[in-house]
This record gives structure tokens, sequence and C-alpha cells, in this order.
């Protein structure tokens, strides 16, 4: 069936016609896990992609956001811009870390902290990982359709969480963005930790975003990112443990880390995880961009290098995500589909339709597309067995309708 999309290839715009309601956007279904870990519930917030069909077997790859309740916006905002092109269509969940924050996020006790008293309870991250890891994750996994490629991400208490689940779970999550991540605690613990770990540990493959916001030293605007490591005062402690574990990685490339490190300048501890929430996703999935639009928008561009083409994104999919992905949305072979047949080539429409039926096989649409392109061909006994394809799988009128057409030739 042909459809109507605005596609340019390589950034897939997704436009969606919202239901009625007295709000202009509404996101993150609330859901809760009681965890006998934490003797608590736990509240958690559900974005599902816009493509998603309760009838179908389609699994996304999934985010996990710290702060959810705060967060959560930002990462859907930066998903529904940029999911298609440049990353996935995935499913976003925020954890509320609204109550016991500080227990649950900081990662070794402390009773003091830059020379004064720390009454606030603190140090239970290992907890609060293992109620992720054994109670949040496969609650998530078996109520929603997800897959286990999984992006944590973490801002400040919760960026030093992300690089201590990192270093003590490295194989539970894909990928890491740690924003501003307070790294100086407890004496720059896990930075030491870090040290160590990444040399004696595999993260081969994993992905690291780590991100330091502009105000190195609260009391000195002298200090720069220039001159921050020379200065020995507390002040400066957050920020060169950042640069002190960021230069440690770029300088130990056997780590096997895709990680990139930025600083924002211009923006604050409050307001970094806006441009890192963008960029850490952008740097995390480069691997997913869509490579070689030129060729597939150029028309002499031969068949056998559109197979070539269609071929090596999947596998570079597989490899990366670990299980077989179709390499582009459905809607998109099926466009293209129909573009080349309009355009009279003919071998590379039904290439297209080919490959949307092979990795859609429980589509209609994609059966009923070949259905057309053989009525284009005079082929109505082929047509034929397509459109049946199809009916078979939809029931609806429009295909027993083409049956019918096709019969009566």
């Amino acid at each position: 069936m042909r459809t109507v999309l605005y596609v340019i290839i390589g950034f897939v715009l997704q436009h969606t016609i919202c239901a009625q309601s007295d709000y202009l956007y509404q996101i993150g279904k609330k859901d809760s896990v009681y965890s006998n870990i934490l003797n608590e519930s736990r509240d958690v917030y559900v974005q599902l992609p816009y493509s998603y069909n309760a009838n179908s077997k389609e699994k996304y790859p999934v985010i996990y956001i710290l702060d959810g309740d705060v967060l959560l916006p930002t990462v859907v905002n930066v998903h529904d811009y940029y999911s298609g092109g440049f990353m996935p269509e995935m499913i976003i969940v925020g954890i509320s870390n609204a109550e016991n924050r500080t227990r649950d996020l900081t990662t070794s006790k402390i009773t003091s902290r830059r020379g004064m008293p720390y009454n606030e309870e603190n140090g239970e991250a290992k907890h609060f990982l293992s109620f992720i890891k054994t109670e949040l994750i496969p609650y998530i996994e078996d109520k929603y359709p997800v897959t286990n490629y999984r992006t944590l991400i973490g801002h400040s208490y919760a960026g030093l969480f992300t690089i201590y689940t990192m270093l003590n779970q490295p194989d539970l999550f894909a990928n890491y963005i740690s924003i501003d991540p307070s790294l100086d605690w407890d004496d720059q613990k896990i930075m030491k930790q870090a040290k160590s770990d990444f040399l004696n540990k595999n993260f081969t493959g994993k992905g690291l975003f780590m991100s330091l916001g502009g105000q190195l030293h609260m009391q000195d605007s002298n200090i720069t990112i220039d001159n921050v490591m020379q200065d020995t005062s507390d002040y400066t402690l957050f920020a060169r443990s950042n640069i002190e574990l960021s230069q440690f990685i770029n300088t130990n490339e056997s780590i096997g880390l895709n990680y990139e490190w930025q600083f924002y300048p211009n923006d604050l501890h409050g307001t970094i995880p806006q441009p890192s929430i963008k960029d850490g996703l952008i740097s995390l999935f480069q691997w997913y961009q869509m490579e070689n639009t030129d060729a597939i928008n150029n028309p002499e561009t031969e068949l056998a290098e559109l197979q070539r083409i269609i071929e090596h994104r999947a596998e570079k999919l597989e490899r990366h995500f670990g299980y077989v992905v179709p390499p582009y949305p459905e809607d998109l072979l099926n466009m293209c589909g129909y573009m080349n047949m309009e355009m009279k080539q003919q071998d590379k429409s039904k290439l297209y339709f080919e490959k949307a039926i092979a990795y859609y096989p429980n589509s209609a649409n994609a059966y009923d597309s070949m259905a057309d392109y053989y009525e284009t061909q005079e082929d109505f006994a082929k047509a034929l067995i397509y459109a049946k394809s199809a009916y078979e799988i939809s029931g609806n009128d429009y295909h027993k309708a083409k049956i019918e057409k096709y019969e009566n030739r």
C-alpha cells in the first residue's frame, strides 16, 4: 500500500497527531515497583515510542534515566527530535529519586564533607543498584516490549552512580551518560576505583559520555579550564576529579570504550543536563546514523550497490545491538520502493519491497506493496499471491477487494 510520509533519507521526521486533550504535551505514564530490597515502593515513568502498537511483536531498546521525575521531559524531547536518523526509537523509563536521593545514589558512607559534618543518610548505592538489576529491570522487561540493550543516564550524584554502575555491573547497560558527576565524593573514591577497573575489566564496546559544567570554582572566576588542574583547593576538586578521569581514559586506549567527554563552559551544574543529554545520546548512537544516503537518493546507483548498502547496515546494527534489527523502518523501505517504481527502476523497486517483507514478515502492508509491484508488471498471478498473503494478516476488505480484482483478470 502506498503511504504518504515526510521523509528526508537520513533524517526521518516523525509527525504525530496527538489525541484531543486539555494539554499540548503529556509524557511519562506513571507506574510503580515495590522493592523488597529498599523496603519501599518506587515510582517510575514510562514513555512508549510513537510507533508502538500493542498488537505488534516489535521490541525496543530502553533508556533508564535517574531523577526521571525531573529529567524525563528532556530525554523524551531529544528522543522525539532525533530518533530515526540519529538514534533508534526507544522506550524511556524515568526512575524517581525524589525520596532518599542522597542515600541511594552516593557510593560510600561519609560523616564529613568539605570540612563540615555530614549527617544526611548516604552511601547505599549498592542496594539501589541491586534494586535496579534484580527488581526494576525484570519488571520492565516483563511488562513492556523492551530488549536487553539498555542506556543509563544520571546527573550529579546520579552521574556518580552511573560511573559506579559501569564499574561494578559493566554488562547491565550498553551505554552510560554521566552528566557533571560528583566524582569528588568521599575523597574521589570512585574515580580512583575507575582507574584500576578500567585497566583490569573488559569494557570493550561499552559507551560512555561524560560532561563537565563551566562553574569550575564557586568563589574564583579566574579559575578556567586551562588552569583548574593547578589549583589544589577543595573548591575545584569536583572539576579536577572529572578532568582527571577523562584524561586517564583518553591516554589508555586499551580500555576499549566508545568514549566522549564534553566541557560546557556556559552551563552551570543545574543547566548542563539538557545539552549533555542531547550530545550524549547522539554521540553514543553515532554508529546508528544512516550512511550512504547520497547513494540511496541517487537514481544512478547500481542495484548491487544498494543491496550491499542495505545488508551492510543490517550487519552493523546486529553487531552493535546483539540481535537482528531491520536496517530501515518499514515505511522508509516502502517509500523507496514506490519512489523507484515511479522512476521506472523496477528492479530497485522490487528490491526494497522484498527487503520490507524479509524484515517485516508480519506486515500486511509489505505484502500489499509487492502486490502493487507485480500489478505494474501485469503479472497478476503473482500479485494475487501477495494480496492473499496481505489478507491473511489483515483480514480487511481492502485486501479482499484486491484479491477479487486479480482473480477477475
